[in-house]
């Protein structure tokens, strides 16, 4: 499998991991949704609802692949995507913190780009 199969199932993984974990929960009043784009390696898992008459939709995770790397893009777990895909076997020089700026990343222990 190539490096890019493995980083697309990896996150595919992890993702309806959590999203199977919060569905069983008995208060959740929202729509938990997952949507996988692997034509533009675009990853999202998202809640939907409704506040009285108001539509709401909120990104929990959006992660996409760039450059053979993967890009956090927005990140609301407890426990961090990117420590998931450590677990997974992905190099911390594949994995940016995206929702960082570019000169907060080079303070991490990730790739800045």
């Amino acid at each position: 499998m190539d490096k890019l199969e493995k980083y697309r199932n990896s996150i595919k993984k992890i993702l309806t991991e959590y999203q199977e974990w919060v569905s069983g929960s008995a208060n959740l009043d929202q729509e938990s949704c997952l949507v996988f784009d692997e034509i533009h390696d675009q990853y999202f898992w998202l809640f939907m609802g409704w506040e009285g008459k108001k539509k709401f939709r909120n990104i929990q995770v959006h992660i996409r692949i760039k450059n053979e790397k993967i890009y956090i893009e927005e990140d609301w777990t407890e426990e961090g995507i990117a420590t998931e895909l450590l677990r997974e076997g992905v190099p911390k020089e594949d994995i940016v913190l995206a929702f960082y700026d570019p000169e907060t990343r080079k303070f991490t222990e990730f790739a800045v780009a």
